[in-house]
């Protein structure tokens, strides 16, 4: 979460990733994403340590990206369960992404694990660039433009 004593950053990648800039907070959304909702099965399916499991998902609370819902199976006690918000759901993206690099870059030896699909053709997915018209645009061509007089607009006194 951002820190309360230095300003937000002016970068939305800078601002995006004090939300969920750590491996468990990207591990838990994806399996988040897979349907889990339980502390007892993110903790189980991720090995990762209670204390710390914890403190994430408050910080994906506590950034709307995951809600709380209490449910109570019958004869326990209420428990808590945690659901992607809209805010969860539009990191699906994200994750493709970084799923689609790390085939790329950061391969297994025996291949991927996962496929993205198209849920009713079952075609295999790319996460890429799109313009208005629906056409893919290779990454090369994509420029990263600040807006001009903006807080990322370093340029302006150059130009």
């Amino acid at each position: 979460m951002p820190s309360k004593s230095r300003p937000e950053p002016n970068c939305s990648i800078a601002r995006t990733l004090e939300l969920v800039g750590d491996r468990w907070s990207f591990l838990i959304l994806r399996e988040a994403h897979n349907g889990i909702t339980r502390f007892a099965d993110f903790r189980d399916l991720l090995g990762i340590a209670p204390n710390i499991l914890t403190a994430r998902l408050a910080s994906l609370v506590e950034a709307e990206i995951l809600v709380k819902r209490e449910y109570r199976e019958d004869g326990a006690r209420s428990r808590t369960s945690y659901h992607l918000t809209q805010r969860g759901a539009d990191l699906k993206l994200v994750l493709g992404a970084l799923q689609q690099w790390g085939d790329i870059h950061a391969p297994r030896d025996d291949g991927p694990t996962v496929i993205r699909r198209d849920a009713e053709t079952g075609e295999q997915l790319d996460v890429a660039f799109v313009d208005p018209r629906g056409r893919s645009v290779d990454p090369e061509q994509v420029a990263f433009e600040p807006v001009v007089g903006g807080p990322a607009d370093r340029y302006s006194a150059w130009r």
